[in-house]
């Protein structure tokens, strides 16, 4: 059964290893069998592709997965990264920002 994760698509995240590592950017896409995410920008690879009828060929850059513990929400006060966690307010769960307190977006 696949995993569930504090990151969502649409989440502000930084890169925290890697090579591209200090880099921030949305979630695409959140791949729960393979603990993966996709981030805009991040991880850029080159794919060829065959034309087809309704598409022209050629060499397109795409964004590749990346392994959900190589990524951590941005922090709304300072910028940097920061773990998740759960409040209750006004009978509703709200994600906040561990090192600012903040609700998260």
């Amino acid at each position: 059964m696949a995993e569930k994760f504090k990151i969502k698509k649409g989440d502000q995240v930084i890169v925290t290893t890697g090579r591209d590592k200090g880099k921030k950017g949305e979630v695409l896409e959140v791949l729960r069998a393979e603990s993966r995410v996709r981030v805009q920008g991040i991880n850029m690879v080159k794919r060829h592709r065959r034309a087809t009828q309704t598409d022209t060929g050629g060499i397109i850059s795409m964004e590749a997965p990346l392994h959900i513990s190589n990524v951590a929400h941005i922090d709304p006060d300072s910028g940097t990264a920061t773990r998740v966690g759960y409040e209750v307010k006004d009978g509703t769960k709200v994600r906040i920002a561990r090192r600012s307190g903040k609700a998260l977006a």
